[in-house]
């Protein structure tokens, strides 16, 4: 949610859940999964947060996405009467209200998620480095996400507390944090490792097709 300086940003991840590679001693296919990319939008700056609100909400309802997608709203500089004021709208049942902090540790009061923005920062970064993160190369703002992104910089106060975020006069970085917050949410909804080690996906026919093979019953 923006404020009067930043404008609001919606990011859309999807988690896509693929068929890996033959492990022969289950006799099955890993079932390896990946988050995608597939909307990304900066609403235009001063955008009022009822006009927002219906944006979301039309996207949500859509037929691509509806009954099918969770809402992260980033809490922190909107406080609480929005989010209280969305919850009313309907959109609490599937909605979760994250407020970002400066703090180490993850945690939960009030209704609310308190989660430390390195976490948000570097596990994006961990995305893309592995490649579990693909990016649509259609997206409208995709130019304006890899100059966050190469915007993006840390800095340690005198109290050795890690602040994340563009320094520079006039540098956005609602985008990133966007896809930051959206990437956090697909993870936690979804804690298993995207890369090889989430079970099998189970090939009936070739399982019994082996069977008769051996000569089983």
């Amino acid at each position: 949610m923006g404020q009067a300086q930043d404008p609001s940003a919606v990011a859309v991840v999807e988690r896509a859940e693929l068929v890996g590679e033959w492990d022969g001693a289950a006799f099955a296919y890993w079932r390896e999964a990946e988050l995608r990319l597939r909307h990304l939008e900066r609403m235009e700056l001063g955008m009022r947060y009822p006009e927002v609100e219906r944006r979301v909400r039309r996207m949500m309802e859509s037929r691509t996405l509806g009954g099918r997608c969770r809402l992260l709203v980033d809490a922190t500089g909107v406080g609480r009467p929005v989010v209280d004021h969305l919850r009313e709208a309907g959109l609490g049942e599937e909605m979760k209200a994250v407020m970002v902090t400066g703090g180490q540790v993850e945690r939960s009061e009030g209704g609310l998620e308190y989660v430390p923005k390195r976490d948000l920062i570097l596990g994006l970064q961990l995305l893309l480095e592995d490649e579990s993160l693909k990016i649509s190369t259609e997206l409208e703002y995709l130019g304006a996400l890899k100059k966050e992104m190469a915007d993006m910089q840390v800095r340690v106060t005198p109290a050795g507390n890690e602040q994340f975020g563009a320094w520079r006069v006039g540098e956005h970085d609602d985008l990133v944090f966007a896809v930051a917050l959206a990437c956090w949410g697909a993870r936690k909804m979804y804690p298993g490792r995207l890369k090889g080690t989430d079970g099998h996906w189970v090939n009936e026919e070739a399982f019994w097709r082996m069977k008769r093979g051996m000569g089983w019953r």
